[in-house]
């Protein structure tokens, strides 16, 4: 658990000095752009994880690689300077914590609030707008919400905002009633 919250501390640390250059230089919504990016490509790339992650790599050659990987996204300046300066620092292995960390203080900054929400199926555009009015209704923001499907829960749906769970799926209430049962 300990590495879990340093992990955490140092994200938020490099995602607030990143977010704070940004704002100066007015590139906000480019670093931000260039970060989503980046994150598919982490999410789809098993190589670009393991560079990012592996300790045999030294860090030149985590900044090389990430050179390469900016140069072919054409990230800004910016973002190639940052993750050169991850590289040098070893703290590559928290890129993934410090593009969250943005991205909430880019809500933040914005007034709205992420939310991640997963279903057993995809929402209608309907069922999207329903959502996204009980959310702001709920929050008092405006919800940046990201979908997933995951048909495990069965049905219903979990929205997590910030630490916070909600849990409506018919999974967990199956879970509850079978603990319930066997306490019985």
């Amino acid at each position: 658990m300990a590495d879990d919250s340093s992990a955490t501390d140092v994200g938020a640390r490099y995602a607030q000095a990143l977010f704070d250059l940004a704002t100066e230089t007015d590139t906000l919504l480019i670093v931000e752009a260039d970060l989503k990016s980046l994150e598919a490509m982490r999410a789809a790339s098993p190589d670009l994880r393991v560079l990012l992650s592996s300790p045999k790599f030294s860090a030149e050659d985590k900044a090389k690689g990430l050179a390469a990987v900016a140069a072919k996204a054409a990230l800004s300046d910016t973002t190639r300077k940052f993750l050169g300066l991850l590289a040098a620092n070893r703290r590559t292995l928290a890129l993934e914590g410090i593009i969250k960390a943005f991205h909430r203080l880019v809500a933040a900054s914005r007034g709205t609030v992420s939310a991640q929400v997963v279903t057993a199926v995809p929402l209608t555009e309907a069922q999207a707008a329903g959502l996204a009015a009980a959310l702001r209704t709920a929050l008092g923001k405006d919800p940046q919400i990201e979908t997933s499907v995951d048909p495990a829960i069965l049905g219903g749906v979990k929205v997590r905002v910030g630490s916070r769970l909600y849990d409506a799926s018919l999974k967990s209430k199956l879970d509850s009633l079978k603990f319930a049962l066997k306490r019985a």
